[in-house]
């Protein structure tokens, strides 16, 4: 699958691993940009607004990966992809919370690097692929969470939330099946792509942060609800 006109941006300190992530990317159609601290990482994904992010957790100079990702949080929801060689599950965590996307461990192959690029570029044209399918709005039975797809906007009572392309995909599925049961394994595939079906962590890490931003409790939800076991369910109320 040819990426033309698609825009990566790789931040890392290694340079043979700068050297083989722009070699086999620009060979699969995208445009390379490569960045050698945190602080780099950050002026160009402002001022080249690429379409992902590779980002290092471990870099050099006054910004880790960690402090890029919350910092290009503020000003972009483009994919964010982190390369470590970290392989703890609270450092994955702790990751996703801050607003990355996904996490691919070193070392890890190429065949699988690019099946995660494909992935997050899948999520990331979801609002021009939805833009042409019904319904175009979905909005909850008692009007509280209000979603515009072609606008990739979304409301929660009378204030817009700020959603990361995963997070609005993730919404999106829920509420799109209000009341139906949606397994891990189902919203997995649906969302992060059908490479995925086992990384159950990576929901709850995003189901916790769309309750933050979407419940007025998140710890009593009202509309996203877990089952047990089993996977999550969007229950969608009508005012009294």
């Amino acid at each position: 699958m040819r990426a033309k006109g698609k825009r990566i941006l790789v931040a890392d300190d290694e340079v043979p691993i700068q050297r083989i992530l722009r070699r086999n990317l620009t060979m699969s159609g995208y445009e390379v940009l490569v960045a050698d601290n945190g602080k780099q990482a950050v002026e160009m994904a402002r001022l080249h607004q690429p379409d992902l992010i590779l980002l290092d957790i471990c870099m050099p100079g006054e910004l880790d990966g960690l402090d890029v990702c919350v910092q290009v949080r503020d000003f972009t929801p483009i994919p964010i992809i982190i390369l470590s060689a970290v392989s703890e599950e609270k450092e994955k965590v702790k990751a996703l919370d801050l607003g990355a996307d996904d996490y691919l461990t070193k070392p890890f192959s190429n065949d699988e690097l690019q099946a995660r690029v494909r992935a997050c570029m899948r999520r990331t044209g979801a609002q021009e692929a939805n833009a042409d399918r019904e319904p175009g709005v979905l909005v909850s039975e008692d009007g509280y969470i209000h979603m515009d797809i072609p606008s990739r906007q979304v409301r929660v009572g009378s204030q817009e939330v700020r959603l990361t392309p995963t997070e609005f995909e993730l919404l999106r599925q829920l509420m799109l099946y209000a009341g139906k049961v949606l397994t891990h394994r189902s919203l997995l595939r649906a969302v992060w792509g059908p490479e995925y079906g086992e990384e159950a962590d990576y929901l709850r890490v995003y189901v916790r942060q769309l309750r933050l931003k979407v419940e007025a409790e998140p710890s009593r939800p009202r509309y996203i609800l877990t089952e047990p076991g089993i996977g999550y369910v969007f229950r969608s109320y009508r005012e009294p």
